[in-house]
C-alpha cells in the first residue's frame, strides 16, 4: 500500500482521472444553468403573454375589461399556478383567485410592463405549504391596484428532478474514476514488480535468475524480454571475465613461482637476489589485491557465501596483532570496542579491510603518533572508525583515493601500489556497507558503516 501511495502511475491515473471528473462535472454544472435559465426564460415569456393580454383589455375599456378578463383568469387558473388580484382604491377586491393583497408587497410603477419584477413566496399551497411566485405589482390610475405572479413550482421541480440525476451521477462518476485509477495502478505496479524483483535478485549477485511464466506481447511483455536478453548478455560477459580472471591467475602464478624458485636455487646471495625476491613478493601481492578487488566487486552486494562475523573480536585480534609494531616504531595502537558486533560477511574479507586500514596507519604515521580503532552500534548498523594524527590525506585526491592505483604524489617513496583504499572500498560494498572519508583538518579518519546481523 505504501508503494502505491507513493506510485507515479497511480499520480498520473489520479490526475487523469480528476480531469475527466472536473471536465464531466463542469458539463453537468453547466447543462443545469442552461436548463435553469431555459425555465427562467419560459417562466417569464408566460408572465410577459398574460401582460400582454391585460394591457390590450386595460387599454379597450379600462378597469370594467381588466376586471373580466382577471376574473376570466382565477377561474381558468388556481392560486398554486398562478395568481391574480385587482382591488379598488379602497382595498376592495373586484377579482382575482386569492382572498386580498399580500403583506410586504409593494406596488411598483402604474404600467403592464415586465420590469420590474418582484419574488416572493406564499402560503398557498396543499395545507398551507409555501409557494414561490415571480411576477409585478402595479398600482394603476385611479388608485386600483393590481397583482400577477406565476408559480416557481413547475421550474422548481424540474430543477430537483435534475438535481436527483445529476448527483447520483456525479457521485458514481467520481467513485468509478477512483476505481479505475487504483485498479490502473495495481495492475501497472504489479508488472513493474516482477521487473523490480528481478532487478533486486541480480543485484544480489544472482544473474541467473529470471522472470517466471509466459510474457504477454504488450509493452511490459517486450520490456521483459529486453531485460532478459541483457541479463543474457551480462552473464554471459561475467563467464568470459571469470575464466579470462582464472586463466590470468594460472598464466602468471605458476611463471612467477618457478622464477621465484629458481631465485632461491642460487648458490650467491646477495643484495640482488634479496631484491629479486622481494620484487617477486610484491608483484605477486598486487596481482592478488587485483584479484581480490575484482572479486568483491563482481560480488557486490549479493548475500551468498557470507556468514556469521564477529565485527568486534576481529578488530580486537588484529588491534593485539599490530599493538607491537605500533609500538616498535614509536607510536600508540588504541582500540574502543563492544563486547560483540555481528554482521554477515567473509571473514577473511572483512580481516583483509582491517589490515589494511591498521597497515596504512602504521606506515603513514611518524613517532608519537596515535592510531584509534573504534566500533559502535548506530541504529542497526556497526560503525567502525580508523583514525590517525598522522599527515592526513591530500583534499585534491579525498574524492577519488578508493580508486584503483590512486596515491597522493608525497606518498610516492613510501612502497605500495594505491591498492589498499581500492580493495577496503570493494569489500565495503561486497558487504553493503558505506564508506566514508570525512575531512579532519589534521589527521586521517575513515568511517564504514556495517549493517548489522539481527
Amino acid at each position: 500500500m505504501r508503494a502505491l501511495r507513493r506510485s507515479a502511475s497511480l499520480r498520473v491515473t489520479l490526475a487523469i482521472a480528476a480531469g475527466i471528473i472536473l471536465i464531466s462535472l463542469s458539463a453537468m454544472g453547466l447543462q443545469y444553468q442552461l436548463t435553469a435559465r431555459a425555465l427562467a426564460a419560459r417562466q417569464a415569456e408566460l408572465l410577459e403573454t398574460d401582460l400582454d393580454a391585460f394591457a390590450a383589455n386595460y387599454q379597450q375599456r379600462r378597469i370594467p375589461a381588466l376586471r373580466q378578463a382577471v376574473a376570466f383568469r382565477s377561474q381558468t387558473m388556481l392560486p398554486d399556478e398562478a395568481i391574480y388580484l385587482l382591488q379598488d382604491r379602497a382595498g376592495v377586491k373586484l377579482a382575482g383567485n386569492i382572498g386580498g393583497w399580500p403583506l410586504g408587497i409593494t406596488p411598483e410603477g402604474d404600467r403592464f410592463e415586465p420590469a420590474p419584477v418582484l419574488d416572493y413566496r406564499l402560503p398557498l399551497g396543499p395545507g398551507g405549504t409555501e409557494i414561490a411566485y415571480r411576477g409585478i405589482a402595479r398600482e394603476l390610475p385611479g388608485g386600483f391596484r393590481f397583482l400577477t405572479a406565476r408559480a416557481e413550482t413547475p421550474r422548481e421541480v424540474t430543477l430537483a428532478g435534475l438535481r436527483a440525476v445529476i448527483l447520483p451521477v456525479a457521485a458514481g462518476l467520481v467513485v468509478l474514476a477512483l476505481l479505475a485509477g487504483w485498479l490502473t495502478s495495481r495492475w501497472v505496479l504489479a508488472r513493474i514488480g516482477r521487473i523490480n524483483r528481478l532487478a533486486d535478485r541480480v543485484a544480489g549477485g544472482d544473474l541467473s535468475a529470471r522472470l517466471p511464466g509466459d510474457r504477454p506481447g504488450d509493452e511490459f511483455g517486450l520490456l521483459e524480454t529486453h531485460v532478459h536478453a541483457m541479463l543474457d548478455r551480462i552473464e554471459a560477459l561475467n563467464r568470459a571475465t571469470q575464466r579470462l580472471s582464472d586463466l590470468i591467475a594460472h598464466e602468471l602464478r605458476t611463471p612467477l613461482n618457478r622464477i621465484l624458485q629458481k631465485i632461491r636455487t642460487l648458490e650467491a646471495p646477495g643484495p640482488q637476489k634479496a631484491a629479486l625476491e622481494a620484487e617477486i613478493h610484491a608483484t605477486t601481492r598486487t596481482f592478488n589485491a587485483l584479484l581480490d578487488i575484482s572479486s568483491a566487486e563482481a560480488a557486490g552486494g549479493a548475500r551468498p557465501g557470507l556468514v556469521p562475523v564477529d565485527l568486534a573480536a576481529l578488530a580486537g585480534e588484529l588491534c593485539e596483532l599490530y599493538q607491537p609494531l605500533a609500538e616498535d616504531r614509536g607510536m600508540t595502537l588504541a582500540a574502543h570496542l563492544p563486547e560483540t558486533a555481528m554482521v554477515l560477511g567473509e571473514r577473511n574479507l572483512i580481516a583483509q579491510v582491517l589490515t589494511n586500514l591498521l597497515d596504512n596507519a602504521i606506515k603513514f604515521c611518524a613517532p608519537g603518533d596515535a592510531i584509534t580503532l573504534t566500533l559502535a552500534p548506530a541504529d542497526d548498523r556497526h560503525l567502525m572508525v580508523v583514525e590517525d594524527t598522522g599527515p592526513g590525506l591530500p583534499e585534491e585526491i579525498r574524492a577519488e583515493v578508493t580508486r584503483l592505483f590512486v596515491r597522493a604524489p608525497r606518498d610516492r617513496q613510501v612502497p605500495g601500489h594505491g591498492l589498499g583504499l581500492a580493495l577496503v572500498q570493494a569489500v565495503a560494498t561486497r558487504h553493503g556497507a558505506r564508506l566514508s572519508l570525512p575531512a579532519t583538518g589534521e589527521g586521517f579518519r575513515i568511517e564504514i558503516s556495517w549493517p548489522g546481523l539481527s
